[in-house]
């Protein structure tokens, strides 16, 4: 069983960038699918981005496509997002999740493990 943990989160201005790291441990990176999700105050999970096992292919929610970019070095068992020209509406918890199959998904129901998440606010 993976487990995740997320890091670089924190406070920014409006327009500026953070990169966010999930670091997997007790199971090998490849063998995963990678998702990156958030969750707003009084909002439900939604999909940010996601990764084939190589990262080869990429997929974006449409609200963060041009400004957000994910990635992962498998060597160092570690999942990126770098964000880009943040906007206040960027503002929740960022969470990585694997997923066991070598489809990417944009479904959190189909992500097996998660990390904890970590806290992204972004002032005007």
């Amino acid at each position: 069983q993976v487990q995740l943990v997320e890091s670089g989160g924190g406070l920014v201005q409006a327009g500026f960038s953070l990169r966010l790291s999930c670091a997997a441990s007790g199971g090998t990176l490849s063998n995963y699918v990678m998702g990156w999700f958030r969750q707003a105050p009084g909002k439900e999970r939604e999909f940010v981005a996601t990764i084939n096992r190589y990262g080869i292919n990429t997929y974006y929610a449409d609200s963060v496509k041009g400004r957000f970019t994910v990635s992962r070095d498998n060597a160092k068992n570690t999942v990126y997002l770098q964000m880009n020209s943040l906007k206040p509406e960027d503002t929740a918890v960022y969470y990585c999740a694997a997923r066991a199959y070598s489809s990417t998904s944009s479904r959190a129901s189909e992500y097996h493990y998660w990390g904890q998440g970590t806290q992204v606010t972004v002032s005007s």
